[in-house]
């Protein structure tokens, strides 16, 4: 018998038991009360997504927490698995009704969406972003956003416009925030990031000219920093943290 996961979400917060490490709920509280039931089977589980108003009162052991949080207690897959949840849900909530007649929408598969009236069946949509750590020499560019809740230095980062190829987009972002130029863009990993709908593909990239100008108003800083000089970055769970790991386990081996 398949095991069934809930992942529970309130007001963009997962609800997770502790039994000594902390997991989503494997059955669901006999106090809890919520609307939006959504199941979803997958090979090794039955996952039940469910959103919409639940009541905060929990029994002993149950919380709720933030789902970015939930990465530093949750094993990687599970929270991976909370996140798509968690992107379903606002799949859900943004398309009760047809963009085609304007007719309701219920689900005709476990990750679409179809027409009740015309037919026309939708799947989630992901909003596509590069990063990238642009290296100069032995050091690197970090850069400070406006909208950063914490100080700390992140990567140039930005939305794939359409039209517009990977490579284009990261010149183009790069050129648009801080006023360089980059040459030999090169691969590095990506990532789902469901804040909502997110696809995060990083990238390295060598300076190719130009002096750092705050162009577009995004940035409050961006300056090149060695590897003995690294101001404070952003958290494991990011790719912005992953290229400048990388790039700092890069000079260790070299």
């Amino acid at each position: 018998m398949k095991r069934c996961r809930y992942y529970i979400f309130n007001n963009g917060r997962l609800l997770l038991h502790r039994d000594g490490a902390a997991d989503v709920v494997s059955e669901l509280p006999a106090s809890l009360e919520c609307s939006g039931l959504h199941l979803y089977e997958e090979e090794d589980a039955c996952l039940c997504y469910m959103g919409g108003s639940c009541q905060e009162v929990l029994p002993e052991g149950y919380g709720w927490v933030d789902l970015r949080e939930s990465f530093h207690l949750l094993p990687e897959a599970i929270y991976r698995q909370a996140g798509k949840a968690s992107e379903l849900l606002y799949f859900d909530s943004q398309h009760r009704y047809c963009g085609v007649c304007g007719a309701p929408m219920e689900w005709g598969s476990a990750i679409s969406k179809r027409c009740t009236a015309c037919g026309q069946e939708i799947w989630p949509k992901l909003n596509t972003a590069i990063i990238v750590l642009i290296h100069r020499g032995e050091e690197a560019l970090l850069v400070k956003a406006k909208n950063f809740k914490r100080d700390f230095y992140g990567l140039v980062a930005g939305f794939v416009e359409t039209g517009e190829s990977l490579e284009e987009c990261i010149a183009r972002e790069v050129y648009e925030e801080t006023g360089l130029r980059v040459a030999n863009i090169r691969y590095y990993g990506s990532q789902p990031w469901p804040y909502p709908m997110g696809l995060m593909i990083g990238f390295h990239a060598d300076y190719a000219g130009g002096d750092i100008a705050l162009r577009d108003g995004e940035l409050r800083d961006a300056a090149f920093f060695g590897r003995d000089n690294i101001p404070a970055i952003p958290g494991k769970m990011s790719m912005a943290r992953m290229l400048i790991d990388d790039w700092l386990q890069d000079g260790e081996r070299g």
